[in-house]
């Protein structure tokens, strides 16, 4: 941010991408059998990182509330960087798959691409990863198989492995769960 903010200011911005964020996913569902509101995974994402990661960085929390909202919905980045600022756009862009990739495609680029994002951005993937593991923990998604939910551990290890160095305390806890569910690499 070029510019200190009170805690007015930032309160409105924080207020503001959530109502966006909840506007944008209000039809979705997550894949739990509770049908949970999408909505409550970005807020999530950015609670763990205030509450667990000790991160306030303004551009950082807006962007986490954000982060799926141009991959799953109808947003653009132009809307993203017209209502939220140039640098929350680019932590979006950095953390939206393209779609019009097959998913194996997806998800080994993040893989890939996860040691040279910026540090923001390795923050809010950080959280996102803790709170859909965590997500799993708890339950299932519909449809999927007990394979299917090892092969996100395995694969969610790759990514954090490339994110290391970030934020201890979410890689210490993200460690927790992986040695639950994962081998040893």
């Amino acid at each position: 941010m070029t510019a200190a903010l009170n805690s007015a200011d930032v309160l409105a911005l924080i207020i503001k991408c959530v109502d966006f964020a909840a506007v944008k996913h209000v039809y979705q569902r997550r894949k739990d059998p509770e049908r949970t509101p999408y909505i409550n995974h970005p807020i999530g994402v950015a609670k763990i990182l205030t509450e667990e990661g000790n991160v306030y960085d303004v551009d950082i929390i807006q962007a986490a509330l954000l982060h799926d909202t141009v991959e799953d919905t109808d947003t653009s980045f132009d809307e993203i960087e017209t209502e939220f600022g140039v640098n929350v756009c680019h932590l979006v862009r950095e953390l939206t798959d393209d779609k019009s990739l097959p998913q194996a495609e997806r998800k080994r680029l993040q893989i890939e691409h996860a040691a040279g994002s910026s540090p923001g951005a390795k923050l809010i993937k950080l959280a996102d990863k803790l709170y859909n593991l965590r997500d799993l923990e708890r339950a299932s998604p519909e449809g999927w198989t007990q394979e299917r939910v090892q092969e996100y551990f395995e694969w969610a290890k790759k990514v954090v492995n490339g994110l290391r160095g970030t934020n201890s305390n979410l890689e210490d806890s993200l460690d927790k769960i992986f040695e639950r569910h994962c081998a040893r690499s």
